[in-house]
């Protein structure tokens, strides 16, 4: 039993060290901003790197009336390009910070925000 103790002990700062890095992972991801366009630049969607919508620009050039259906589309296709990348982004620094362990088989992927 006394051996399990030391044991427990590291792994315990170790978990500690981890989630230290995770956040100061995920503080970095909330500060910075990933763009993606469509419509060959006429429609932009801004995230953050945790995938908070910040800022949809669209171009007045696209905006027409008789068509809304493709102003839609552009849209979801730059938010949605967006969101993809700022979810690529962020898997990459959180599998960093947890040495590429997989909390969801330890039941602690909800640790990812």
């Amino acid at each position: 039993m006394a051996k399990q103790k030391p044991q427990m002990n590291a792994m315990m700062r170790q978990v500690q060290q981890m989630q230290s890095e995770m956040l100061a992972a995920q503080e970095a991801l909330a500060s910075e901003t990933i763009e993606a366009t469509s419509g060959g630049g006429m429609v932009k969607a801004v995230v953050s790197g945790s995938g908070e919508l910040r800022e949809v620009i669209i171009s007045p050039e696209v905006v027409d009336p008789e068509d809304i259906e493709m102003l839609q589309d552009l849209v979801v296709a730059a938010v949605g390009e967006a969101l993809r990348e700022a979810e690529a982004r962020k898997s990459a620094a959180l599998g960093g910070a947890t040495g590429g362990l997989d909390l969801d088989k330890f039941g602690l992927g909800g640790l990812l925000g």
